[in-house]
């Protein structure tokens, strides 16, 4: 079991997607604001180590920001 607690797991989710030029992103500073495609209400994509495994909804959890698992995507 203790082999276990020694891998790592990247984990990400993705809230949307843009688009936009190399040199625009380049020149972005500190607070800058980069607007996605998509609602708010769309469900967000959560990665483990760059491979998709569920989908799920942005929810607030007290002061934190969560994600609740909506699908598990079987691969």
């Amino acid at each position: 079991m203790d082999a276990i607690h020694e891998v790592d797991v990247e984990v990400s989710v993705v809230l949307g997607k843009a688009v936009m030029p190399i040199h625009q992103l380049l020149k972005m500073g500190r607070g800058a604001i980069i607007e996605l495609e998509g609602s708010v209400d769309a469900p967000v994509w959560v990665f483990a180590n760059n491979r998709l495994i569920a989908r799920g909804d942005v929810v607030i959890s007290g002061e934190n920001v969560a994600v609740a698992i909506t699908d598990v995507v079987q691969s």
